[in-house]
């Protein structure tokens, strides 16, 4: 369910990112070739991107068919973006509709997608709220797996751990409670890139300026390398290292006196 992608590198326009290529995530809104959950990702799309001098990211949603938005295809022509995190949404059932829940979501310098589902929402909700702060459910941008996914995450982040373990540790926590699914994550501050492959295809494709991480491939060039799942990645334009879940998760960390947390 969903499809999403994440660009590091040269500025470049949103359009030769997401429109251009022919198989990109523009056409996977429809006719996406490798998609193994649904068949059309018609319940919104969102991007997001960083502007030279801003650390917090801009973000264009709409909960609407990407190919239903008149407007997008022009904004995307003119905006230029070195870092960029797009997602087009195949919902859950029994999530909320609307523009909240459409990924990426973001916080301060992040921005994250999911592509997958939580097993079992929203009565699986409740097994997890006891590994979030008070409140955590309450606030949610909007009552959809993903977005509690995503408060996981981000407090892992917000404790210490470096995106990769974030992730790979959220998914850690989900299945140490009984849960199930499947959880492809997209996470980037607009530095570094980290996705896993947990359930859903993963791709990426890098070269010595720019690298892009998608659920599929944009087009039939070499340089594309499927991630083997459960992996995670971490990824800039210099370089690409895949690990195991495993490797990354809370099991081999610890907690600080400061309440951080710090691998081992």
């Amino acid at each position: 369910m969903c499809r999403h992608l994440a660009y590091l590198g040269p500025p470049a326009t949103l359009r030769s990112v997401l429109i251009d290529p022919p198989h990109g995530l523009y056409t996977q809104a429809w006719a996406p070739r490798r998609q193994r959950y649904g068949t059309v990702n018609a319940d919104g799309f969102g991007v997001g991107w960083y502007v030279p001098g801003d650390p917090e990211p801009a973000r264009y949603r709409r909960a609407v068919p990407i190919w239903g938005d008149e407007s997008f295809a022009d904004v995307a022509r003119v905006t230029r973006a070195g870092a960029v995190l797009a997602a087009v949404r195949c919902a859950t059932a029994g999530t909320d509709q609307g523009t909240a829940a459409v990924a990426p979501y973001a916080s301060g310098p992040w921005l994250f997608s999911h592509n997958g589902v939580l097993a079992g929402w929203p009565q699986a909700a409740a097994g997890l709220a006891a590994t979030v702060p008070a409140g955590t459910l309450l606030g949610l941008e909007a009552r959809v797996d993903s977005a509690l996914l995503w408060a996981l995450a981000r407090r892992r982040l917000e404790l210490g751990l470096a995106p990769a373990s974030a992730l790979a540790d959220t998914i850690g926590t989900v299945r140490a409670a009984g849960l199930a699914g499947r959880f492809n994550f997209l996470l980037t501050d607009g530095q570094v890139i980290a996705a896993t492959a947990a359930g859903d295809t993963l791709f990426y494709r890098a070269s010595d300026r720019a690298v892009v991480i998608a659920s599929e491939p944009g087009d039939d060039e070499p340089g594309w390398t499927e991630v083997p799942d459960g992996s995670v990645v971490t990824a800039t334009p210099q370089q690409v290292s895949v690990a195991e879940l495993a490797a990354l998760s809370i099991r081999s960390t610890h907690q600080t006196e400061d309440g951080r947390i710090a691998t081992r």
